[in-house]
């Protein structure tokens, strides 16, 4: 554990949330630290599966960068439900961790890339061609995930392989069709954080496309992403805030939610992604931010006092 604010009398404690792999925080995250500081918050850094870590110093739980659970989410899940004051909360969690939740959401309605599940032990038959994605349904930081050209008879075997290596690890596929519009649109990423009424737009980012082909089976933390600022269109701000009308129990106990959209299509945009647990808010990209990020952690810990 570090303890990057000596914890006085009075003072809020708040733990953000990481893994083994990053002690310190993602950077981007590092950008939230002077900010809380500077409103008497006092912030001390904690792994999420460290035994010794007792959870019930802390005034609020902040879920930033634990991103290794992806391949023991149960015992990740398990753990969010020992925390009373993390954000977001530890239902939210479970739902959210599994993105079979996107199955949820377009039956509520929300446009979303459409998807194919495939259980271990299913089969999933191919179509001739076309590039698709595939991707386990559990994972963080585009990890296991590869994109694969169903007409090239090699790209055939290795996405058969990839399935395989998914169900013999006992985890569920998810099969989308590749949208190419990602190569010249980029995905938008719509970062909402938590102030007085609730949720409200903060910023949007612009990713570069990441996939350039089939994954082999390499392990990596996440991959490197490019990202510029955006300003997001008034047709992405209603489907986010369509995909955040029909988060389960609402969205007034989230402290932060990243709306993940591409062009469909049709050029509409549709969901990729509805990021609640430990999405990277990507502050250092606007004006303001880390502030904004500072005031909703102040927001809940007036909730809790």
């Amino acid at each position: 554990m570090t303890n990057h604010h000596q914890s006085t009398r009075g003072k809020p404690r708040v733990a953000l949330v990481t893994c083994a792999a990053l002690p310190d925080l993602d950077p981007d995250d590092r950008l939230v630290l002077g900010p809380l500081a500077a409103r008497g918050v006092a912030v001390e850094i904690a792994v999420w599966d460290d035994p010794a870590v007792d959870w019930s110093r802390y005034d609020l739980v902040l879920l930033r960068s634990p991103w290794d659970y992806a391949l023991r989410r149960d015992d990740f899940v398990a753990w969010a439900r020992t925390v009373p004051t993390l954000v977001n909360p530890a239902d939210v969690v479970a739902w959210n961790t599994d993105k079979r939740y996107l199955a949820e959401l377009s039956g509520a309605g929300v446009p979303t890339v459409p998807t194919a599940w495939v259980a271990p032990g299913e089969s999933w038959t191919a179509p001739a061609d076309g590039e698709y994605v595939l991707k386990p349904a559990v994972s963080a930081g585009s990890q296991d995930t590869g994109r694969y050209d169903l007409a090239d008879p090699e790209h055939r075997e290795l996405a058969s392989a990839h399935l395989r290596r998914l169900g013999d690890a006992g985890r569920v596929a998810m099969v989308q069709p590749y949208l190419d519009a990602v190569d010249t649109d980029g995905e938008t990423a719509l970062l909402f954080l938590a102030g007085p009424d609730g949720l409200a737009f903060s910023h949007a980012i612009r990713k570069g496309p990441m996939l350039t082909g089939p994954d082999r089976g390499e392990a990596a933390l996440y991959k490197e992403e490019r990202i510029d600022a955006r300003t997001a269109t008034d047709a992405q701000r209603a489907v986010a805030g369509k995909v955040l009308a029909a988060v389960p129990g609402g969205t007034d106990r989230l402290l932060y939610a990243r709306v993940d959209l591409i062009p469909g299509p049709d050029g509409g945009p549709v969901l990729v992604e509805l990021e609640l647990t430990e999405p990277s808010l990507f502050v250092g990209y606007a004006e303001g931010a880390p502030d904004r990020l500072a005031d909703a952690v102040l927001t809940h810990l007036s909730r809790r006092s």
